[in-house]
């Protein structure tokens, strides 16, 4: 089968002719006659399918060619959990619509809010956006979703976990009763479930493979290895792989920036990509690594998703995840659209109920890999090595590290002089003037665990209200007041350009000097 056999438009023929779409995937087999039915779709199937083409050429099938002097209102809005996919969906659907005299707008947070207003004024017919800068804009008024005849929730269960979705709740209350949803996840939780029974009208399900399993052409493996033999036995990987592109996953920020100052340092080109980055930071360091001129971006869970990478080869684990849908989100960035690729993951001693809980999910058993030849002996403790070491294939190494390392003698203790002669003041003041309580330190591993990555993708912060309408009336005159003087400075150089303009510069020649400006040339004397 092959998109002509659906029926679609010649104009999106073309487009997807001219990218190198022929044989559609099997979610777009099945999922796009149900969507230019006009039904309501339920879609579990996993990242790197061909979901976008799917809910996208329908939409614009939909809405066919604009007319002369027709109204632009947004008639389909696709919320997604993060910038990077928004931006991915948001340069398909403009190759899809290429030749359809459609336009597609994009809005995100952690950037200027001034072009994406200047954006939808122009008129936007499809939307694609994030929770936080959409119910942002509508809090100003100044986006208007209540024409929409198609809306598409992708990543939802990726919503649910980085607590976007009471967001998306109220996104929805906004919505026209009388339209079309289409809701795609990759796995399907019981809130998901319950949100779609809400939000879908008798829908039509979807499903390519089981919720959760990974795709069967992505070889997978594991290296059980502690925290401080991680760093050299990446770099020995890295060699004995010697692939153009590599995709590390660090658990936290600090860790993938200390991982890719490790990697530059030893010779092998990387960049780090997490939430802490500016905007045009990560996506030159996206376009560096898609032109091949880095080796290996080191990236938190804020990448797990939405990046489409072709032909990725290797995805490799530094630090596992606690979440074991995320294992099966980060290594589907390689094995995309029936590639082969590989991923590799790191387990440490504390990292094993980890891994217990991916196989159970994925229902496959992970194998060992054997450590490279060229892997250097780390140092470690004595106990850490006696205790962790028990795989057969790694007791002839811990035997060697055991007998070459011996503990450090214990330093003595001096005692300190201010306190050996006043310890009676000390302690009377330490009577009156007690110290807080310390924090436990479950509570603060909690705190920290609250600060996750994902929850700082969308930096824009969701209004938990509408803005009243003296606010948003503000917010409205300094945008509008922002645009203008945009249009103004524009118009200011336009004018500037002009041929009269342009010969008296060339005729008047001023030159500058200590003691003032504006001074006419004169010839110098012979």
């Amino acid at each position: 089968m092959n998109f002509n056999e659906f029926g679609i438009d010649p104009a999106i023929l073309r487009a997807l002719k001219e990218i190198g779409y022929v044989k559609p995937t099997p979610i777009q087999e099945k999922a796009i006659p149900l969507v230019l039915a006009g039904r309501d779709l339920l879609g579990c199937a996993q990242t790197g399918t061909g979901k976008t083409a799917a809910f996208s050429i329908p939409l614009l099938q939909h809405m066919g060619k604009p007319a002369p002097g027709e109204p632009r209102p947004i008639r389909g809005l696709i919320l997604t959990p993060t910038r990077e996919l928004a931006l991915q969906i948001y340069e398909n659907i403009c190759q899809y619509s290429r030749y359809t005299g459609r336009v597609a707008a994009v809005i995100y947070g952690g950037v200027s809010q001034v072009p994406q207003v200047e954006a939808l004024e122009r008129g936007a017919d499809i939307l694609v956006a994030t929770p936080g800068r959409l119910w942002d804009l509508m809090g100003q008024k100044l986006l208007d979703i209540s024409k929409v005849e198609c809306f598409v929730l992708d990543e939802a269960d990726r919503m649910l976990d980085m607590g976007f979705i009471q967001d998306v709740k109220r996104i929805i209350d906004k919505l026209p009763r009388k339209r079309q949803t289409l809701l795609f996840s990759a796995t399907m939780p019981q809130e998901i479930a319950d949100l779609a029974k809400t939000m879908l009208h008798r829908p039509a399900q979807v499903s390519i493979t089981p919720a959760a399993t990974p795709v069967e052409v992505i070889e997978q493996g594991v290296y059980f290895a502690e925290k401080a033999e991680k760093r050299e036995l990446l770099k020995a990987v890295l060699r004995e792989r010697n692939v153009p592109q590599t995709l590390v996953f660090s658990r936290t920020k600090h860790g993938a920036d200390r991982i890719a100052r490790d990697l530059n340092r030893a010779g092998i080109s990387a960049r780090s990509l997490h939430g802490d980055k500016s905007q045009g930071a990560r996506q030159t360091a996206l376009k560096l690594f898609k032109e091949y001129k880095i080796a290996v971006l080191v990236a938190t869970d804020i990448a797990a998703r939405g990046l489409d990478i072709s032909e990725l080869p290797l995805v490799i684990n530094f630090d596992l995840p606690n979440i074991p849908e995320t294992y099966v989100h980060r290594i589907g960035r390689t094995g995309r659209a029936g590639m082969e690729g590989t991923a590799l993951s790191f387990c440490a001693q504390d990292e094993r109920p980890y891994l217990k809980d991916i196989e159970k999910l994925t229902r496959t058993q992970i194998p060992e890999k054997e450590w490279p030849a060229d892997m250097p002996v780390v140092p470690a403790p004595v106990e850490t090595v006696r205790a962790v070491v028990k795989s057969p294939s790694r007791r002839k190494a811990a035997t060697k590290k055991t007998q070459a390392v011996e503990p450090a003698p214990e330093k003595k203790k001096v005692p300190n002089r201010r306190q050996s002669h006043h310890n009676g003041p000390t302690e009377a003041l330490a009577q009156k003037y007690p110290k807080p309580a310390q924090t436990p330190p479950s509570s603060r591993s909690s705190r920290r665990s609250k600060q996750r990555d994902d929850l700082s993708m969308d930096i824009s912060t969701p209004r938990t209200r509408e803005l009243s309408e003296e606010a948003a009336a503000r917010v409205r005159a300094k945008i509008q007041q922002k645009l203008a003087e945009r249009a103004a400075a524009r118009q200011q150089q336009m004018a500037q350009q002009t041929p009269q303009n342009t010969e008296e510069k060339k005729q008047r020649r001023i030159f500058r000097t200590g003691r003032g400006r504006g001074r006419k040339r004169t010839p110098a004397k012979k």
